[in-house]
């Protein structure tokens, strides 16, 4: 609530005391203090406005909406009223309301400059660019200032930009906008730099670059001054786009000169070179090459200019600069790409990185630096190489393990930096089981050397020797995923948890641990460590899927429905804040920025991972509530979920999870591929598809038990269940096409590497039998429909077909059930053993089960008045009372017995799992080998599994429970 300023009338005083309560947040006390108001003052619509605030955040949105409506329809123009109801229509998310309060106030108050630019901010919230463009220009009229009128130009070019006709844009909005500023350009009125910006952002988008190179080296681009080398920027950029490599190679060159560090330049300067070659470009024989200056156009120039830069950093007395020597490896590379001869003239590569080596080895930046230009080693070099890396790093004498460690952090840093290029060499991945654990103890032991550098360091601080256990625990996840040695992870565990306390702040740590846990099945410790990593704004769609993969699929439902909350309340906020942002961009003239926020808000509403939140966390939902708390039509109708509508936006899905999250030092081969990163989005795609699907059908089946529940038995509403019935019968034929590219794509078993996208839940669900039993109790729900029509007077094929569907119902959760047995968690020969499998298959038992229920729910609907009539009409004949019962009714009646009697089994397996966990004594687990500090780290990881599973377990349990008693009461 903005605070109030000097008093200007009594009704500001009288109105404080309300302000006040509601910025403490004691809305029931502004309420009582409003209507106090009214009873004196029935006219100050302000009041009233500030009570329905008051009844908006105490969670009476009607009231509150019909008391707000009362006050906009008398038009009000005072300044109080109107932003106290920009206030409540912003909380009640009706941004649109604000635009029409502005309006009525703009015609009553036609010159007010307030009014009118709080209409054009309201139109910028709800994104009507024509009215914006209308509001500015009636602004700029009242008040001739530059801003308004460049408000007005700028909503010309968003309706470019979110035009769907490219050729509309090119021919109607962007010229109009042009001609706009030329008429202030050529009345010399243009003042700010954001008026330029803007100019350059119309030509840009007509193509025109010419014009656009012409404004920028002109006098309105001396105005360009609030980025460092902007006009040099904005001048290359267009130099590249119209091709002129001349010019862009002697501007590259010049920039080079002045700051021989800028790397931007260096790739333009080398590519200009190369497209001068293809062309043969000459320089002319008189005259200067090119407007900007000299021009190298042939290799032996540009060789010695990265030379002359070499040689001005060996001269320096301050430290050297790496631009020139990177330069130098990159034309190297560019050159053997092309196959020049003149490669050899830059020296040995291998020398060259040693002598890279020498100068910034102690830089953290230098292992990232040299990565890059590692394929200029040949294979039989790799070992030479590292040999005289390791020559360079001044170590201390060896001590009783046989290390010999760093005296400073320098070193230190050198010597980390040989074992990080080591590692992307693949010099540790092709060493035996030995030399491994050699190397692991070799880590371990310059880890904890390093601590002692970093005493002093505050918890937010990284220790210098961290990537050394980050490594560790690296070569520990090669063992165990060559050799399927379990032990190798509990130990990757400890030595992270080990690392964890020495650097709580270390992000890497926690996501690391956070996949390890996942991987073996334990989401309870990972909420935590989600939690501390304080994912910020974009990071939840970025990272979120880290979290929400796993959630659910392990049995942590209070957990999964947190974990998609996370999300959730970022995405809904984005729509929000993204409105706020532009508004701030045009009241600062930020005018390039605007496009940029409606992309990401794009981007984000596009987002792969907010259609898979959306649809898990309806589905959790309903496997929690539905006919449990509500019934399935009721939880149905309070998600506002139709069967109908599909709104994820197929076509245009973005894939925005960041992949290269983890740190990683692994050699080329073993590297995240594009194949890898296309086949992820497809099987995320399917996964998501399949989901999407039984999520509308479970609403497709609400709205059929909804209307089936209304009609009389004898009476069919064509319309009504007949349409209901094509819309199930489509989806259902959806979800089996989707079912067959799906087994196509599981028998690929695409392998992604360790640190790469986490695989999808469709293989498992597929191999449970889930998704299929699921689709066959679906189908079934369709044939139940076509009982209504026939009815139980006959013994039909259908109600054979429908008892067989029963049966194998059955057989198929049986089998299910059968995959989940197993002990999760067992002591093997001394060794802890994990199964994360069966606790995912357990889950994919309830969630089938939770969709039978709801069939049989439906099936019982439809069956309850079939058989009463047909009572009825049996008593009408007075025939014999022992008459059979129909078989599709027995059937059923088999069908709930059968129910009750699989979960019973799987609540009997769950507690004999609990039982087993519980009774497992990890205290007296012997950890031969290793010290008494590493060892309890590692207890207190295994510690954290074993709760973590009973949790699950005991969720599961529940939820179970829940069910068996509500199948109890499943009876016709």
């Amino acid at each position: 609530m903005a605070a109030r300023g000097h008093v200007q009338d009594p009704n500001d005083r009288r109105l404080r005391p309300i302000y006040d309560y509601l910025d403490n947040g004691n809305n029931k006390m502004a309420i009582q203090q409003a209507d106090k108001l009214l009873k004196k003052h029935k006219d100050l619509h302000c009041a009233k406005v500030l009570k329905a605030i008051g009844l908006q955040r105490t969670g009476k949105q009607d009231e509150a909406f019909s008391l707000a409506q009362e006050v906009a329809t008398l038009e009000p123009t005072d300044d109080n009223s109107l932003q106290a109801l920009t206030i409540l229509y912003r909380e009640m998310h009706r941004p649109e309301l604000v635009a029409k309060l502005y309006e009525a106030a703009v015609k009553k108050v036609p010159l007010s400059e307030e009014y009118h630019s709080h209409l054009f901010m309201a139109y910028a919230r709800v994104g009507e660019y024509k009215k914006m463009q209308q509001a500015g220009m009636a602004l700029y009229k009242i008040v001739p200032k530059n801003p308004y009128y460049f408000w007005s130009v700028m909503s010309l070019v968003m309706q470019a930009i979110s035009a769907q006709d490219e050729k509309l844009s090119q021919t109607m909005f962007l010229p109009l906008a042009e001609r706009m500023v030329e008429k202030m350009v050529k009345e010399e009125k243009i003042e700010a730099e954001a008026e330029v910006q803007l100019y350059f952002m119309i030509l840009e988008r007509l193509g025109k670059c010419v014009e656009a190179l012409d404004v920028i080296r002109g006098p309105l681009g001396e105005k360009l001054t609030s980025e460092l080398q902007s006009r040099e920027n904005k001048c290359m950029m267009l130099y590249q786009r119209l091709q002129r490599w001349p010019e862009c190679n002697a501007l590259a060159h010049k920039l080079l000169l002045k700051n021989p560090d800028d790397w931007q330049f260096y790739p333009s300067y080398f590519d200009s070179l190369f497209h001068l070659i293809d062309q043969s470009w000459s320089p002319p024989e008189e005259g200067e090459h090119c407007p900007e200056g000299a021009v190298h156009h042939t290799v032996a120039e540009v060789v010695r200019f990265v030379e002359d830069r070499i040689k001005g950093e060996d001269d320096k007395d301050s430290r050297a600069l790496r631009g020139p020597y990177l330069a130098r490896l990159e034309l190297i590379h560019r050159l053997r790409e092309r196959g020049c001869p003149e490669e050899s003239q830059l020296g040995e590569p291998l020398e060259l990185m040693v002598q890279f080596f020498g100068k910034f080895g102690d830089k953290p930046c230098c292992i990232t630096d040299l990565k890059i230009y590692l394929h200029l080693l040949s294979a039989d070099q790799h070992v030479q190489f590292v040999n005289r890396l390791s020559e360079a790093v001044p170590l201390g004498e060896q001590g009783d393990e046989g290390f010999a460690f760093p005296d400073d952090t320098k070193a230190l840093q050198r010597h980390l930096c040989v074992c990080q290029l080591s590692r992307a060499l693949g010099l540790h991945h092709a060493l035996d089981v030995e030399g491994k654990l050699r190397l692991i103890a070799e880590l371990k032991a310059h880890y904890r050397h390093g601590l002692k550098f970093g005493t002093n360091a505050l918890k937010t601080e990284l220790q210098f020797s961290d990537m050394y256990c980050l490594m560790a625990a690296h070569v520990y996840i090669d063992l165990w995923t060559d050799t399927g040695d379990e032990d190798m992870v509990w130990q990757s565990l400890g030595v992270l948890q080990e690392g964890l306390s020495h650097s709580p702040s270390n992000a890497q740590f926690k996501l690391l641990l956070l996949l390890l846990y996942c991987r073996l099945g334990a989401f309870e410790p990972v909420v935590d460590l989600y939690s501390s990593l304080d994912a910020k704004h974009v990071q939840h769609d970025t990272i979120g899927f880290l979290l929400t993969r796993y959630a659910e699929s392990l049995g942590q439902f209070a957990a999964a429905s947190q974990s998609c909350n996370f999300s959730l309340r970022f995405f809904h906020s984005n729509q929000k804040d993204t409105s706020e942002y532009i508004i701030q961009a045009y009241k600062y003239g930020a005018f390039e920025k605007i496009p940029e926020f409606i992309a990401l808000r794009n981007r984000l509403n596009q987002s792969l991972h907010f259609a898979q939140v959306r649809t898990e966390r309806m589905l959790l939902d309903l496997f929690l509530e539905a006919d449990i708390v509500l019934s399935l039509e009721e939880s149905v109708k309070a998600m506002s979920l139709s069967a109908e509508e599909d709104d994820i936006p197929w076509d245009n899905m973005r894939d925005n999870r960041d992949l290269t999250v983890f740190t990683s030092w692994d050699p080329k081969d073993r590297q995240l591929t594009e194949d890898h990163r296309r086949r992820s989005l497809e099987e995320e795609s399917v996964w998501l598809r399949l989901r999407s699907l039984t999520l509308r059908l479970l609403a497709s089946l609400a709205a059929l038990g909804h209307s089936a529940s209304q009609q009389n038995s004898e009476v069919t509403n064509e319309n009504g269940v007949g349409d209901k019935s094509s819309i199930l019968s489509s989806l259902l034929s959806q979800l089996n096409q989707t079912l067959q590219t799906a087994v196509q794509m599981a028998e690929k078993r695409v392998q992604y590497p360790f640190l790469g996208p986490p695989s999808t839940r469709l293989a498992p669900a597929l191999s449970s039998g889930s998704c299929q039993c699921q689709a066959a109790a679906l189908q079934l729900s369709v044939h139940i429909q076509e009982l209504e029509t026939v009815g139980l007077d006959e013994p039909s094929e259908l109600q054979t077909q429908i008892c067989n569907g029963f049966q194998s119902l059955v057989v198929q959760l049986q089998e299910i059930l059968n995959k989940c047995k197993g002990d999760v968690l067992e002591l093997k020969e001394g060794k802890l053993k994990t199964q994360p499998s069966l606790l995912e298959n357990l889950i994919f038992f309830v969630e089938t089960v939770c969709i039978v229920f709801w069939m049989a729910s439906h099936c019982a609907k439809i069956l309850r008045p079939l058989k009463t009539s047909l009572q009825k009409k049996k008593k009408k004949k007075k025939k014999d009372a022992n008459t059979v019962m129909p078989a599709v009714v027995c059937g059923f009646q088999e069908l709930t017995g059968s129910l009750q009697d699989l979960l019973a089994q799987a609540l009997e397996h769950i507690k004999g799992q609990e039982t087993g966990l519980t009774a497992l004594k990890l205290a007296s687990l012997s950890l031969d080998g290793c010290p008494e500090d590493e060892a309890s780290f590692m207890k207190a990881a295994m510690d954290k599994v074993q709760s973590s599973y009973l949790r699950s377990l005991q969720e599961v349990g529940d939820l179970l429970k829940k069910r068996a008693e509500t199948i109890k009461n499943l009876k016709i």
